[in-house]
């Protein structure tokens, strides 16, 4: 398998459940935009990725200096999250083999941890197929009826929530987003257009703290939750006799 890692980030998407004055993207979140949070965290692990950015073509807000990659560009975005993933692979087929890993990572999640990412690229590193970072569900699923009543009480055994980054080398994924859009599949995930080929996405158990902001309120829990990442890494580097401080978005579980 080849060891060349692409990454690609649809932010092209304008969060209109946020409800705000601006994609959820370039919110703040610790000073920053949570775009250059995501951004950090992805570096923070791999350093030497070459990053596909899929962003809006009329985004006036995009900073190029939030971006800390030495190889990167910039795509036009979709309508869809299927549509800004393809345009990407699209761009990178002179160049990436059909056993180039590629990394699709949400740019709304920032708070992904950089143990994660790397375990994540360790399991898929000889996988045939590929797979996602995701986390087994703990709640009590309920179906509604249609008219928000419960239907019934799913059991939520071999039930997980899928997170990202999601991998799957190159040739694959850009055969099954093709396949899929040509059948009018309904793509709301990579592993899901690999799926719809009939194969087997693996799943690799990941933090729950690994938060998607979607709704007002979890832009709020979002900093909580890198408030805590932070305070355990000092912890950790305090105890072992190490520096307290750590890169911009390199703390780990």
């Amino acid at each position: 398998m080849s060891e060349t890692l692409w990454l690609v980030v649809p932010a092209a998407g304008q969060g209109r459940r946020m409800g705000a004055d601006r994609p959820k993207q370039y919110l703040e979140l610790d000073g920053r935009p949570v775009l250059a949070h995501t951004l950090a965290r992805l570096h923070a692990a791999f350093p030497g990725a070459r990053l596909c950015l899929c962003l809006d073509p009329d985004d006036d807000r995009f900073e190029p200096a939030w971006v800390p990659f030495a190889e990167w560009r910039r795509v036009t975005g979709g309508a869809e999250r299927v549509d800004s993933v393809a345009n990407a692979l699209a761009a990178i087929a002179a160049e990436a083999g059909d056993d180039d890993l590629v990394l699709v990572h949400d740019v709304a999640r920032p708070c992904v941890t950089v143990a994660d990412l790397q375990r994540l690229r360790a399991a898929l590193t000889d996988d045939p197929v590929g797979g996602l970072l995701a986390a087994p569900v703990a709640d009590t699923m309920k179906r509604d009826d249609g008219a928000e009543r419960v239907a019934s009480t799913e059991p939520r055994a071999g039930l997980w929530h899928a997170l990202t980054p999601q991998g799957f080398r190159f040739g694959l994924l850009r055969r099954a987003l093709a396949a899929a859009l040509e059948a009018g599949v309904t793509v709301t995930d990579e592993a899901s257009a690999v799926e719809a080929l009939g194969l087997a996405p693996r799943l690799v158990s990941g933090r729950r703290d690994n938060l998607k902001i979607t709704h007002p309120e979890d832009l709020a829990l979002a900093g909580q939750i890198l408030a805590a990442q932070r305070a355990c890494a000092a912890g950790r580097a305090v105890s072992s006799g190490q520096p307290e401080s750590a890169p911009s978005g390199a703390t780990e579980r």
